[in-house]
Formats: C-alpha cells, structure tokens, sequence
C-alpha cells in the first residue's frame, strides 16, 4: 500500500479501550481522523461524547472501513493484532512494547515489510520536547562525546493486574523503563553490556516495583535507568541527564522548587500515564508524524526496527536480574541479539 493510495483523512481502527486508549484518541481527533473503534470491553464508553466516533463488535467488520490500526491492548496481544492487521493490508501504529518478545516484534517487522504496510511502534517520549532537543543537541555534536547518560521515571503503580505478570507484561522493565531504553539507543548508540537489578512489594495500597538498569555503550559511553512503579498517590516525572565532554542537557519535571515532598497513602494525585496539554500532546504529534509517513512515504522518528531493539535490551535487562550477572548483547550473523 502506497502513500497515493491512502485517504487524505485518516481512517483508524483503534484495537482497544483501556487506559492510554483515551489519549490516543484524541491525538487522531486532533488529526480529523475517522476512528473506529474494537474492544473486548469499554468501547462504547471510550466513544461515548466525541461525535462520529463508531464502534464495531468484530475485527471482520474493521478492516475494510479502515487505513490504519492502532493497537493499545495489553502486550501480549500485540502480535496476534498487528499481524492480523498486515494480512489484511492496514498500516500499524502499536503501543509500546511493539511484541511481548524480540522474536515477535521481528516477526511483526518483517511481515510489515513483506506486505509493504508501515509499522510504528509507539515510542512517544521521543516526541517529548525536552528529549527532542536534546537528541538533536546531541546528533549536532554540541555535547561532544557522550559519557555518562541518566535517566529516571517514576509514577503510580498501574491497576490492571496483568502488569505485574512478568509472562504477559515483562513487568515494569518490558512495559515503563523500555521508553528510557528506548532513550539510551536513540541518544548513545548500541550497547555492549547490561546489568540490572529489581524488587517487588505487596502491601495494603497495591504491588509496587522499582528496576534498576546499567548500559554500557559500544561507544564506552554509560547509561543509568531507574524506574518505580509506587504508591497510588505517586505523581508521575521524569528526568534525564545527559553528558558529554563538551556539554550537558538535563530536565526534571519534578523539580518544581529545593524541597520536595512526597507522601503515600493518597488515592489521588498520582497516575500511571503522565499529564499533557491537548494542545500541545506529544502523543498528538508522534500519530501526526506516523500519518504524515503513511502518505508521503517518508521515514518517521521512530521505526518498527527500533521496537525490536528496545526489545531486546529489556529481554537483557531482565536476563541479567534473573541471573544476577551482567549481560552481552551478541549480534549474530542473521542480525538477532543474543545474550
């Protein structure tokens, strides 16, 4: 399917209904997208006060009325979807994981590529305006060689239970530490080795779980990744720190003021999914550049190979805090990692 082929407006299936489904939906009304929406459960209360948005019962009945899917299901349903999608011609746009597994999300990449359809895994922080710049700082060489890189994020425990199934969510490492993952790819290049370590708890509020991640880069460049999974009222932030031998990018969305406090125990306030301004939403222009891809046929920022990696360093990760040792990533002859 060809960029000329495809209608100027777009037209979404959006697979799913649970939380993030909200926010991309509205990132395609802000596209004047045509949205049709599949969801074992809540589709009629996610359409329910945006006018022409539909809702359908069965995947048959989506495809011909679409271009593109948007899969926002659990992780380890993206493969089924977004191959089912590709058999039937759609363009695909997933939620971050791209697959439960690397080997998956190769597989997803090359029936995509088989079927000459776009696939975009949802990496939206590379649509954040501080990460953006700093990428571009960092690719106009204005921070010399890159050193030692750092990297934190933080929100409430997500409630769905699945999360905290390693076997269908790959826990907090596979499903919220994979956007800094993500990040120390995009900015620092390829990694060498992988140390990582992580706890869980269970207590009266809810399970919460914390990861800790260290990269070391081909380039000898390091990377630090801290995530928490905390207690409902935790506000979700993120920081990062990046510096090379000729300058230093930072921001903390949580630096408000010198002193900061926190404190358990409250049912609101915090949020497993950060807080955007519809009007300026990352997640609005990461699906504005995925469209704008599928119609002129250019490269978007993100590519369904970069989910595949992303993969692949978080299956180390979690190899590594299996076996309480450091990871290699090997690449074999037919371009898989190995660890």
């Amino acid at each position: 399917m060809t960029g000329s082929m495809v209608n100027p407006r777009p037209r979404v299936g959006l697979i799913g209904a649970g939380g993030i489904a909200g926010v991309h939906l509205q990132g395609w009304l802000a596209l004047d997208a045509q949205i049709i929406i599949y969801s074992l459960d809540g589709a009629e209360e996610l359409a329910a006060g945006h006018q022409g948005v539909q809702v359908v019962t069965d995947l048959d009945e989506l495809w011909p009325l679409i271009d593109v899917v948007d899969i926002v299901t659990p992780t380890a349903t993206h493969t089924e979807f977004a191959l089912a999608a590709i058999g039937q011609g759609k363009h695909v746009v997933c939620e971050k994981p791209l697959a439960r597994t690397s080997t998956e999300a190769a597989e997803v990449v090359d029936a995509a590529e088989k079927a000459g359809v776009r696939l975009f895994p949802a990496h939206v922080v590379r649509y954040f305006p501080e990460y953006a710049a700093t990428h571009a700082a960092v690719s106009a060489g204005r921070l010399g060689t890159l050193a030692v890189n750092r990297f934190r994020r933080m929100s409430a425990a997500p409630r769905a239970e699945w999360f905290f199934d390693d076997a269908v969510s790959g826990g907090i490492v596979l499903d919220q530490m994979i956007h800094d993952l993500d990040q120390a790819l995009w900015l620092a290049g390829p990694v060498e080795t992988v140390f990582a370590q992580s706890t869980k708890q269970a207590g009266e509020d809810g399970k919460t779980a914390t990861a800790t991640v260290t990269l070391t880069h081909t380039s000898g460049a390091i990377s630090y990744c801290f995530g928490v999974w905390g207690y409902p009222g935790l506000a979700f932030t993120y920081s990062f720190e990046i510096a090379g031998d000729t300058g230093k990018m930072g921001y903390d969305k949580a630096l408000d003021d010198t002193a900061r406090v926190q404190l358990g125990g409250g049912q609101s306030g915090g949020g497993y999914i950060p807080v955007v301004p519809a009007s300026d939403s990352p997640y609005a222009a990461e699906l504005a550049d995925f469209w704008s891809a599928i119609t002129t046929g250019e490269q978007a920022r993100v590519t369904g190979r970069d989910g595949v990696d992303a993969i692949e360093l978080a299956e180390a990760a979690l190899a590594s805090i299996a076996s309480g040792e450091p990871q290699r990533m090997t690449r074999t002859t037919e371009g898989q990692v190995s660890h």
